[in-house]
């Protein structure tokens, strides 16, 4: 797998990822068990995406150092802007999924930033082990380029067909399983996972919450990952684009939550994206799709289904 960063800059990216989760976890400690309104979720995803755009800008600074070309800074730069708002939308469908997650389980609004950290911290874990085997395997195996293609635009056709409709998380087969496998108390014992009931140690509601957000994550990781591939090969910038696009998920979750009825489109939106990323990855061998058109294409896609959203949502009801 090759990359045109250097390694001061993974060492870089290393370290504001940790910083950043490091103050995150302060801020979370501090708060405690208490509601993010809307206001401080906008702020926050505010900071996070400018956080993602001067990280941006320092890849273009390096790789303009380090090949002596501002044209192939540029592309960089557009690939990692390109592949970060694949990700960044892409986990919006995420967060529509832990919302219903949240929903079933009635979880209090004030224990969901613990889930979220946990669930984030699981995330950049798993997509970096899941794009360092992909890296691999493109490398060594270029044929498996169109199975990643045709798995895409499969995704997208079945995103479609279920957008608009309300999925039902009694027939989940994990929450089944685990059901099985471990005795649930009723009721939560605060943030704890684990509580005492009969002198017995057994698992809280949140546990289960906890045990199925990670399960989404993989399932998420697995669709949202070989649509990066397709903007580049180079596992920087697949592995970076990626990771910010999850650093912000917690106060978007709660910014999206608050306004989530408003935007019942984009579920449609998003099945395009996938079916466009899975046919430019089939196309790669044939027509290269430029990176810039494709960035077009998604900030086009998205801006059309939110428009649409906001202007054929309901009235709310008058009182």
């Amino acid at each position: 797998m090759q990359t045109i960063a250097p390694l001061w800059l993974w060492a870089a990216f290393g370290g504001i990822v940790v910083v950043s989760l490091f103050i995150d976890f302060v801020v979370l400690k501090k708060q405690g068990a208490q509601d993010i309104g809307v206001k401080e979720a906008l702020n926050w995803s505010l900071v996070w995406i400018a956080l993602s755009f001067v990280f941006n800008g320092l890849f273009w600074w390096a790789v303009k150092d380090s090949t002596g070309s501002a044209e192939i800074a540029n592309t960089k730069s557009l690939e990692f802007l390109t592949g970060y708002l694949i990700e960044k939308s892409l986990a919006v469908d995420n967060i529509f999924v832990f919302l219903m997650i949240f929903t079933y389980f009635a979880v209090p609004t004030h224990f969901q930033k613990r889930v979220l950290m946990i669930g984030i911290i699981g995330a950049i874990v798993l997509r970096t082990i899941m794009i360092l085997v992909g890296g691999w395997l493109l490398a060594e195996f270029h044929w498996i380029l169109y199975v990643f293609g045709a798995f895409l635009i499969l995704t997208g056709v079945k995103m479609w067909w279920a957008a608009g409709k309300e999925p039902d998380l009694n027939d989940n087969p994990a929450l089944k399983l685990l059901r099985k496998l471990l005795p649930v108390s009723k009721n939560y014992d605060g943030e704890n996972f684990w509580t005492q009931e009969n002198g017995k140690k057994i698992a809280t509601p949140l546990f289960m919450v906890i045990c199925l957000i990670a399960l989404t994550d993989v399932i998420f990781a697995v669709d949202s990952i070989p649509a990066i591939f397709a903007i580049t090969s180079d596992p920087f910038v697949v592995l970076t684009s990626n990771v910010f696009a999850i650093l912000g998920l917690r106060a978007m979750y709660f910014l999206l939550a608050a306004v989530a009825s408003k935007f019942h489109l984009l579920n449609y939106g998003l099945a395009v994206i996938l079916v466009f990323i899975g046919t430019k990855m089939c196309l790669i061998d044939v027509f290269k799709i430029p990176v810039l058109f494709s960035l077009g294409v998604v900030v086009g896609i998205l801006a059309l289904t939110m428009l649409l959203s906001v202007r054929t949502a309901r009235p709310a009801p008058k009182c």
